[in-house]
């Protein structure tokens, strides 16, 4: 168990990437102005909580189906591809459930927003190539911008505005590409 600066970095990004929680920011500026205020608290801390326990529970699902982390990264790895097109295209791919009541901070923004199937998909990829004491400061510090920009959504929809938004998806959804191609090379083709 060693921290890796560079481990944290790389999970911090490719997190904050899948989170797209800027490219989320349509959604939930429209939840704001439908429900009056977003708990940002409550969001974040359920949020923490997916992420870290599926990190933690998430092989153990697996080993009980039968499948390694190396076969869940590879198909993490064609989650995050589908996802970074999504982005770049500007074509959902990925619906939201449509649900009725629930507590505005849980459902959607806690999930399927923040930690929904990308993320924990991602997370468990993560798995494969990452330290896990790397894994949870990169949560860590990824629930501290999601915090951030839930606290801020008003002030970031009045600075970025439609075009900023825009540019933010396209390059985030091009470093999901990227990493896609990475978790493939790495687990599907190990000696590449």
């Amino acid at each position: 168990m060693s921290f890796s600066f560079k481990e944290i970095i790389s999970v911090t990004l490719i997190l904050f990437s899948v989170i797209d929680v800027i490219g989320s920011l349509p959604v939930i500026i429209d939840l704001r102005k439908k429900i009056g205020k977003i708990e940002s608290e409550r969001a974040t801390v359920v949020s923490g909580v997916l992420m870290v326990s599926f990190l933690f529970v998430g092989e153990r699902i697996l080993k009980l189906f039968g499948v390694d982390v190396a076969s869940f990264a590879v198909a993490g790895a064609l989650i995050i591809f589908l996802i970074g097109l999504e982005m770049i295209l500007g074509r959902t791919i990925f619906k939201p459930d449509e649900t009725s009541g629930g507590a505005s901070h849980i459902v959607p923004i806690a999930f399927p927003l923040i930690a929904g199937a990308g993320t924990l998909t991602t997370i468990i990829s993560l798995r494969a190539e990452y330290q896990t004491v790397n894994i949870i400061v990169g949560i860590v510090i990824n629930l501290v911008l999601i915090y951030a920009v839930l606290k801020s959504s008003e002030w970031l929809e009045n600075r970025l505005g439609p075009g900023g938004l825009a540019v933010l998806r396209k390059i985030f959804g091009i470093i999901l590409l990227a990493i896609a191609i990475k978790l493939f090379k790495t687990n599907l083709i190990p000696d590449f």
